[in-house]
């Protein structure tokens, strides 16, 4: 997973916002092309966030991200790369990493009703 820091993204009514999303469109295409894509979905702004914690058995509900940091998630996307060079090769393409940060992660692999 690459998970994306720090990274402003334009508005559509922003004069930048065309050629934004053409960097992006085309990042995503690469990833595509090289039948990597799973999927990609940038979040709304952290002001949209509500956060949900149970303490004994109670359901705890805060507006906002969960704490209060300078690293701000931006979006993620999912890509089945077959090694960790690639997945670096490509987080080192992706647009908004010449803004934030691009951190790569590995997905755990769960089986599903304990097949």
């Amino acid at each position: 997973m690459l998970l994306i820091y720090n990274c402003e993204r334009p508005e559509p009514d922003d004069p930048e916002f065309p050629e934004a999303m053409a960097r992006v469109n085309a990042f995503a295409d690469e990833c595509r092309r090289r039948g990597v894509f799973v999927a990609g979905h940038p979040l709304q702004p952290e002001r949209t966030a509500t956060t949900v914690s149970v303490r004994d058995g109670r359901t705890l509900i805060t507006d906002g991200p969960f704490a209060e940091t300078h690293e701000h998630l931006g979006g993620a996307y999912i890509l089945d790369c077959p090694n960790l060079d690639e997945a670096l090769e490509l987080a080192a393409l992706c647009p908004m990493a010449e803004q934030g940060s691009i951190e790569v992660r590995p997905i755990v692999g769960v089986a599903a009703n304990g097949e």
